[in-house]
């Protein structure tokens, strides 16, 4: 558990928020299950939904490899695509008007494809969601070096956050907020919760243009590519959006 007597008030209460999806685009993926929290100042969880959907699409073996879930169990237990996305935006919808960070690992990949789905099934998007916490961002703006890929098992490993159960969304979302306590207790964050979401705006746009210049560099993408380095939300076709951003 955390040391609550090192954190800054504003990460004492967290959401938390985690996907587990058919795939990795953005745009035409359909979400399968979805956990949203909150975590107390000892990184304990004292609310919790859980939702698994039938997301109207099969879901592929690579995805259920990843994370269990069934085309035939989903079409079974799910509930309605619509119903549980209208249930995940308005939960976090919640949060985010109460003034709660909430924190996802690699944000701009479930809130990207939450925005779309929510589209998608004519429910009513999160606009411009803030204040929002990515470990995944700033794991990487403070200890840019650092060798070795940095998947959310990887990350929390390395902060002493224990993760039993990855890519169950209710496991991955709660070792995600116990993360961005662990590395608030490591590095000196932003002073507030508004302030740390403006900075990571721009982290990300750096992070992005810097792993451009990599993959052009290994043949990876063509010079004329971009990685898109907007966050929490990528919307609209830009190129390579569709994308989830790998553990570099």
């Amino acid at each position: 558990m955390t040391d609550s007597t090192s954190l800054p008030p504003w990460l004492t209460r967290i959401g938390v928020f985690d996907l587990e999806t058919t795939g990795i685009d953005v745009m035409r993926d359909r979400i399968v299950t979805a956990h949203v929290g909150v975590l107390d100042h000892h990184g304990a969880e004292i609310a919790a939904r859980t939702w698994l959907a039938d997301p109207g699409v099969p879901i592929p073996a690579g995805a259920t490899a990843i994370h269990g879930i069934t085309s035939e169990r989903a079409h079974r237990d799910g509930a309605p695509a619509a119903q549980v996305i209208a249930g995940v935006v308005a939960a976090l919808r919640s949060l985010l008007d109460q003034g709660v960070p909430v924190v996802a690992y690699n944000a701009a990949f479930d809130f990207s494809l939450l925005a779309h789905e929510a589209r998608r099934h004519r429910i009513a998007p999160l606009e411009n969601p803030s204040p929002v916490i990515d470990p995944l961002i700033i794991d990487k703006t403070y200890d840019r070096y650092r060798p070795g890929k940095r998947t959310l098992e990887i990350v929390a490993a390395h902060y002493g956050v224990d993760l039993r159960g990855a890519h169950d969304a209710s496991a991955d979302a709660v070792a995600a907020g116990r993360v961005a306590q662990a590395l608030a207790q490591r590095f000196p964050l932003p002073p507030s919760a508004g302030e740390l979401h403006t900075r990571q705006i721009g982290w990300a746009r750096a992070q992005a243009a810097s792993l451009t210049d990599y993959f052009v560099r290994i043949g990876r993408i063509d010079p004329t590519e971009r990685v898109d380095g907007r966050w929490p939300v990528r919307d609209g076709d830009p190129a390579r959006q569709s994308t989830r951003p790998g553990p570099f």
